[in-house]
């Protein structure tokens, strides 16, 4: 498989790519941060990968880096069959309710830039005939939490982004994944207690590949996040009210 990842220099998208390395697909990284983009290359070759890893800037807070980010890496690897984001910012509600400025930039990069980069790799991807865009939003936009207001709001907004695109575009071979993670012990969770069935980088990477190699549309990790999260849009708004999660 030839692969760009954004967003693979740490947490659950590094894991993922490691992964792809070692059973030899062919991979480019896109990011911001040249120091951290080399470093995972290395690592990525040294684990498989096939053929020289290349890296090209691409920054999530600059849309006019999107569209040449991806054409580098498909014109690096020969084509592209799948994008990979894992990219985004996490902040608490505290934080976002006392920072309008850090709010603003959350919403702005998890939603509305993410929705344009995948505009920019869907394009290239339907112009390759169809592939795999593979996308991490989160539980976190499956209902309004008292916890995750503002960063659930982003990410509801991204998977009915993602849940249209999927519909619209199946047909025409693209195939499109939306990754809900839950609690996933990274370094975007770092400080923050984790709850029950927390996951681990390696165990998501591991589910996801394994959504990405059969086409399936939703992929929740861990997997008792797809049940708890049944449970919790089942529940009344006057419970939703009283509860603390």
């Amino acid at each position: 498989m030839r692969v760009a990842f954004l967003g693979a220099t740490k947490g659950m998208g590094r894991a993922l790519a490691r992964l792809s390395a070692e059973r030899r697909d062919r991979i480019c990284l896109l990011g911001r941060n040249e120091v951290d983009l080399e470093r995972s290359a290395a690592d990525l070759s040294v684990r498989g990968a096939d053929g020289l890893v290349r890296c090209f800037s691409c920054d999530l807070e600059q849309v006019d880096t999107f569209a040449s980010a991806i054409g580098s890496a498909r014109e690096a690897l020969g084509g592209l069959d799948a994008v990979v984001v894992s990219a985004g910012i996490f902040a608490t509600q505290e934080e976002l309710e006392a920072d309008p400025v850090l709010a603003e930039r959350l919403v702005r990069v998890n939603f509305s830039n993410t929705v344009m980069f995948c505009e920019a790799a869907k394009k290239v991807l339907l112009d390759e005939g169809g592939g795999t865009l593979c996308v991490f939003s989160s539980v976190a936009g499956e209902r309004g939490r008292k916890p995750v207001i503002i960063y659930g709001a982003a990410k509801a907004g991204l998977t009915r982004y993602l849940e249209g695109l999927d519909h619209k575009h199946r047909a025409d071979g693209l195939r499109v994944i939306t990754v809900k993670p839950g609690f996933v012990k990274t370094s975007m969770t770092a400080g923050l207690s984790p709850p029950p069935f927390a996951g681990e980088p390696d165990a998501v990477a591991a589910r996801v590949l394994s959504a990405i190699d059969r086409g399936a549309p939703v992929v929740y990790a861990p997997a008792p996040w797809r049940y708890i999260m049944a449970i919790i849009r089942a529940m009344p708004r006057a419970i939703m009210r009283r509860v603390e999660f």
